[in-house]
């Protein structure tokens, strides 16, 4: 890093990482001190000349970015793969700020890095074959799952949950549940009830930290050129502007001060399934669409939302469990009623609903 500021963050982190995982007993005393030996703390861009590969994770801006690729490039070895961890900007637009484009390549981890195994690899149109295949196969030595993602806005994960936080976001703001803390412990408890996910969508969002969480959203929204399914939410765009941020603000959705009650959810159980079944459709519906255009392969994204955002199940086998027919009837219904482009469906969906397939023979 540039900061010895943030150094010190990073060092005092990993040791709390390791000290919970040892706590846990998912790793002895002995392992955790042999992998924090192993990490050194440097300061300045003239400590990464004998790097080999050289793995970005600065500010969510592509300008910013841009320039330090650029200024990296001067200190580093010719043969240096250089990689972004951005979670949705284009990796060939940071690319193209280097002169050696071909040795760029995005790999998205996924918080907390040392515990979640996802990795995306993303080439872009500039990244040669060898420089994705030859990270793609180092992550399966650091004990990561890789999978490739095409490098379009939010690439798997980031583009396929937008409606877990965006759904969620609608129905609150429609008022089909109560307003404040109570309105979102109801579709949280759904989610979890219902789905089987550990966190609901506003938990999830407080977790993520809601600058982050609707900057992703309003990224994706503007490089999907504003389509109407990955619109944010005012309500989101508030809480951000109050500097409301979720746990590390102590105050997002919910308050975090110490001593404070957690509101309890509506006990309704028909509204506890339709927020589920809602919020899901919409998922399966995304997943879809990004099969149907290449994003990823379907045990990829599969793969994807289940090790990187712990989905109780891969959504495209999901769809095939709950009915494509049932998937698809919801859409149309809602499509229907609201009469927004938010909810069309898939044209993979219709073409395997019309065909009588599904995604898992």
């Amino acid at each position: 890093d540039t900061n010895d500021v943030a150094l010190d963050k990073a060092r005092s982190g990993h040791q709390k990482i390791m000290n919970r995982l040892v706590e846990k007993g998912r790793m002895t005393q002995e392992k955790a001190d042999d992998v924090l030996s192993k990490i050194e703390y440097r300061l300045g861009l003239e400590e990464t000349c004998d790097c080999q590969l050289i793995i970005e994770a600065i500010i969510e801006n592509i300008e910013i970015k841009k320039k330090l690729f650029t200024s990296l490039e001067k200190v580093i070895s010719p043969n240096a793969i250089i990689a972004t961890n951005t979670s949705s900007l284009s990796v060939a637009s940071i690319a193209a700020s280097c002169e050696l484009s071909n040795r760029v390549v995005g790999l998205h981890f996924f918080n907390p890095a040392p515990l979640l195994p996802l990795v995306e690899v993303i080439p872009s149109l500039l990244t040669d074959k060898e420089v994705a295949e030859s990270v793609f196969e180092l992550m399966k030595t650091w004990g990561k799952i890789p999978v490739y993602a095409k490098d379009t806005p939010g690439f798997i994960v980031n583009r396929v949950a937008r409606p877990f936080y965006g759904e969620a976001l609608r129905i609150y703001d429609e008022g089909l549940v109560p307003e404040g803390e109570v309105g979102f412990a109801t579709i949280d408890a759904a989610l979890k009830k219902q789905g089987g996910f550990r966190m609901g969508p506003f938990e999830l969002m407080d977790l993520i930290g809601n600058d982050i969480n609707y900057t992703v959203t309003e990224t994706i929204f503007r490089e999907f050129y504003f389509d109407p399914r990955y619109k944010p939410s005012f309500t989101q765009k508030r809480m951000k502007e109050a500097g409301l941020l979720g746990r590390k603000t102590k105050k997002g959705y919910y308050n975090y001060a110490e001593g404070v009650v957690k509101a309890e959810p509506v006990i309704d159980e028909q509204l506890s399934k339709d927020i589920y079944w809602r919020v899901l459709v919409m998922l399966i519906n995304e997943a879809v669409e990004a099969l149907y255009l290449n994003v990823a392969d379907r045990d990829g994204i599969d793969k994807a939302m289940t090790k990187g955002v712990n989905y109780p199940k891969g959504l495209i086998a999901w769809g095939d469990e709950v009915g494509l027919d049932d998937v698809l009837g919801t859409l149309d219904r809602l499509h229907h009623v609201y009469g927004e482009d938010r909810y069309r469906a898939s044209r993979l969906m219709r073409q395997m609903v019309k065909e009588e397939k599904k995604f898992y023979s």
